[in-house]
């Protein structure tokens, strides 16, 4: 056993007071009327601003109640629905579409498309030394935290970083949505050198290539996929670009860039609210949670089995005690998670065409007896759906995707939705967000060095 250092043991020693000294009771919240997590009592948001960028739809109030409702989520007005049926009728892949949705405003035009796909592939033209210097050197275990520290030092290779002017911003943006598929894929190849003694690949993007695509080529030794793994990757980039403006990363986009910062400190900001597992870490969860279920039961075709398996889950008896169904169930949404509706049909095809069917099946399974399950254990009856994590994560492990990507690829398929929510701040914002807090702490008498006990 090592020994300690001098400062493990003195935080050690002085940790229990200080994180007493920290704690606030629940029911203060309750007594001043705090909104906790800038939530209201009934479980919505608390309005903080308004966008244009995106609606995220999952319930009404009717005569002060809240009511389910079927999920649905707009990109500047447009059903999500139907810009996946757009574009999949036209048999095209859709990403660089909606990025050029969410950034610029509007569906752009057959010519439109194909000028902003030559100067995204043009973007991803990293500096010279970018590569060794930055990618390669001080190699992160983790690859969001190196996608965050590489957005910082790309400030140090814009000749003009702090201009805010809106042509400016969004340059910068153009340049780090072409740019984070690089970064997410050099991040994952360091990582797996330096950290797991496996040989280093380096391939170049291709600038025909679609975001998707390069991402698959990039982080494969032989660069090699199906058209079918591109249409789902793609369809999964597309389904994770944006969710409006209350959640989390882009709520942080919003408070940082209402403070007047450069952009690479806004979209940093955002991938460390990403890192966090309760946010970008949440289909991690439902693979771990996967595992359990799928060594703890027999049978995955049994309904009494796996319903068991499910209440113990949500005793707290089985997996990791925290007595949630990963993946079942969301903040916003009630009845139906549109995501999942859309990634679940591609989910089966992918599933069939790698042999996944059984376990796609023992997924199907568990979305049909949580509601019921959780109905049981609480009294009453519950609306819970699917929500778009419960089958990312099965998706990105039938396309042979690193677990340690999971959550760098939301990154890559979320930040035009941060840029265009920086954009829309910068715009139209006009004041620094900063919301109350009130001060529950009593009043102490100070007291000389020599009266302290």
């Amino acid at each position: 056993m090592e020994k300690k250092t001098r400062v493990e043991e003195f935080i050690e020693r002085v940790a229990p007071a200080a994180e007493v000294s920290n704690s606030i009771p629940p029911e203060k919240y309750q007594l001043y009327d705090a909104k906790r997590g800038l939530r209201n009592q009934d479980g919505t948001g608390v309005l903080v601003g308004l966008t244009e960028i995106g609606e995220v739809h999952g319930y009404f109030v009717d005569d002060r109640e809240k009511k389910p409702d079927e999920g649905r989520l707009l990109y500047r007005g447009y059903n999500l629905k139907d810009i996946v049926e757009g574009f999949q009728a036209e048999k095209r892949l859709g990403f660089e579409e909606v990025c050029y949705l969410l950034l610029f405003g509007h569906l752009p035009t057959a010519d439109e498309l194909a000028e902003f796909r030559a100067v995204m592939a043009e973007s991803r033209q990293l500096p010279a030394g970018f590569v060794e210097d930055v990618m390669l050197r001080f190699p992160s275990s983790d690859i969001m935290n190196k996608l965050a520290r590489t957005t910082l030092v790309s400030y140090s290779f814009d000749e003009n970083p702090e201009d805010l002017s809106f042509t400016n911003v969004l340059r910068q943006s153009v340049e780090l949505v072409s740019r984070f598929p690089i970064f997410a894929a050099y991040g994952y190849q360091a990582k797996q050198h330096y950290h797991a003694g496996e040989s280093l690949y380096i391939h170049a993007s291709a600038p025909e290539l679609s975001a998707a695509e390069n991402l698959l080529q990039m982080i494969r030794p032989d660069r090699q996929y199906t058209e079918l793994e591109a249409e789902v990757l793609d369809l999964c980039l597309v389904l994770h670009a944006e969710h409006g403006g209350g959640n989390n990363s882009a709520f942080a986009v919003h408070v940082v860039s209402s403070a007047a910062t450069d952009t690479y400190s806004a979209i940093a900001t955002a991938v460390g609210s990403l890192k966090g597992a309760k946010h970008g870490g949440a289909n991690s969860k439902v693979m771990g949670m996967m595992e359990t279920i799928k060594s703890g039961i027999s049978n995955w075709e049994d309904e009494v089995e796996v319903a068991d398996f499910l209440r113990k889950i949500i005793r707290g008896e089985a997996h990791d005690g925290s007595g949630l169904i990963y993946g079942m169930g969301h903040a916003v949404y009630t009845l139906s998670d549109p995501r999942a509706v859309i990634i679940k049909s591609k989910a089966e095809q992918l599933a069939t065409e790698k042999e996944y069917l059984k376990e796609f099946n023992l997924y199907k399974l568990i979305e049909e007896l949580t509601p019921r399950v959780f109905s049981e254990h609480k009294g009453r009856e519950m609306d819970i759906a699917p929500n778009v994590d419960f089958y990312s994560g099965f998706v990105y492990k039938m396309l042979n995707i690193p677990t340690d990507l999971y959550t760098p690829i939301f990154a890559v398929a979320r930040i035009p939705g941060w840029c265009a929510h920086r954009l829309e701040e910068i715009v139209s914002g006009g004041k620094i967000i900063r919301p109350a807090y009130k001060s529950i702490a009593g009043r102490n008498r100070y007291t000389p060095m020599t009266e302290r006990s």
